[in-house]
């Protein structure tokens, strides 16, 4: 079982950035693929980010490209989403998932994804 916990949300003037953890429990980073999903009012969820550890490979959406990062820390066991230039249209709150080995469809499914965080919201004003 993989608990996730997220932080580092809140309320940022556009243009501006956040970082957001999503700390792991009970399984390490690298033998498992992470995501990103934001949900805004009225919306539904939509993928932001995914990561396979053990490859290196990251899968950005379009939208987000060359203004959201993903990193790790291994001996904290944390990954970190570094989001910069922040556009109103970013908000939203944000959930970290770690991916179902059984799965084996598009990492941008919802469905892909076993274990998930609480949320964090993320507030951008314009």
């Amino acid at each position: 079982q993989v608990q996730l916990v997220e932080s580092g949300g809140g309320l940022v003037q556009a243009g501006g950035s956040l970082r957001l953890s999503c700390a792991a429990s009970g399984r390490t980073f690298s033998n498992i693929a992470m995501g990103w999903f934001r949900q805004a009012p009225g919306n539904e969820r939509e993928f932001v980010v995914a990561v396979n550890w053990s490859s290196g490979r990251t899968y950005y959406t379009d939208s987000v490209k060359g203004r959201f990062a993903i990193s790790r820390d291994n001996a904290k066991n944390t990954e970190y989403l570094q989001m910069n230039s922040l556009k109103p249209e970013d908000t939203g709150v944000y959930y970290c998932a770690a991916r179902s080995r059984s799965y084996s469809g598009d990492y941008e499914r919802i469905e892909g994804y076993e274990y998930w965080g609480q949320g964090t919201q993320v507030t951008v004003s314009s």
